[in-house]
């Protein structure tokens, strides 16, 4: 364990000292310039254009998420028929590798794709809208894509976290004369505050982190309309041949990832604190 953790650190240790170089990842000679490739960042427009596709990706991601993945576990905690084929069909494309779903989703999202074929069944006959061509559509489908696969996840965890809450209470709340709503708002959303607190910091940090999505169905674009810090730092640092800028992007990143998760964790503490 002591290797283990002495290894993580020595390699954290290593990008700091990266990020401190001019080099291309392969001179036997990289140049220290201090903190140039730090000044280099926050003047870079793309580097500013990931930092707020993350933060769009991580509150569409985490808004739509919990909405799904709540309903769907109050759904199957009730008495549905077929339940367990329910349960597979919202888990399978967490288990879908991203590199195999990619060029499905190129295609349905294509000019000539099955999206705007739908449309046109039910709309005007020539519409052929290249969705990834578009900055903003092209974010859009980005998130969609993440969503489908991620809202499995999102389900399983809520499932588990409703399990704990005792029958005995709702049956009694029910009792008492509380609807749906309200039996939600005051019994089920309280029992799953942990749960939720959880997931906001694991799609906090996943979003931070994307780049399987953006990279495989868009490559960072139209115009870095899709870029995420995951997807600049590959393209400096390996396209670019720029590795010290791109471990200069990778501490932020760092930095970024352990300043969200400790302010949510507070923050869920908080209110923790404030209910007793």
């Amino acid at each position: 364990m002591v290797v283990s953790v002495g290894v993580l650190y020595y390699c954290i240790g290593y990008t700091g000292y990266i990020s401190t170089l001019s080099w291309d990842g392969a001179s036997p000679q990289p140049i220290p310039i201090g903190t140039q490739n730090y000044t280099r960042l926050f003047e870079d427009p793309v580097f500013w254009k990931s930092i707020a596709h993350t933060g769009i990706f991580f509150v569409v991601t985490f808004a739509v998420q919990v909405g799904l993945g709540m309903f769907f576990a109050i759904l199957l905690h009730s008495k549905v028929q077929l339940g367990v084929l329910y349960k597979v069909l919202i888990f399978i494309p967490v288990v879908l590798a991203p590199a195999t779903m990619a060029p499905v989703f190129r295609q349905i999202y294509a000019p000539e794709g099955q999206l705007n074929q739908l449309i046109q069944a039910f709309g005007p006959r020539d519409f052929d809208y290249a969705w990834l061509a578009d900055q903003n559509t092209a974010l859009m489908v980005v998130m969609s894509v993440a969503i489908w696969q991620s809202t499995g996840v999102v389900f399983v965890l809520y499932y588990a976290a409703m399990s704990q809450i005792e029958p005995d209470v709702m049956e009694a709340a029910r009792l008492d004369g509380a609807g749906n709503l309200r039996i939600i708002r005051s019994i089920i959303w309280p029992g799953v505050r942990g749960t939720t607190l959880a997931i906001a910091i694991l799609t906090a940090i996943g979003s931070l982190k994307t780049f399987d999505w953006p990279f495989l169905v868009t490559q960072g674009g139209p115009a870095y309309g899709t870029e995420f810090l995951g997807t600049q730092i590959y393209r400096v640092s390996v396209a670019l041949s720029q590795v010290g800028y791109g471990a200069a992007l990778s501490i932020v990143l760092l930095v970024l990832a352990l300043s969200v998760a400790i302010v949510l964790n507070i923050a869920g503490k908080d209110k923790e604190a404030s209910r007793v």
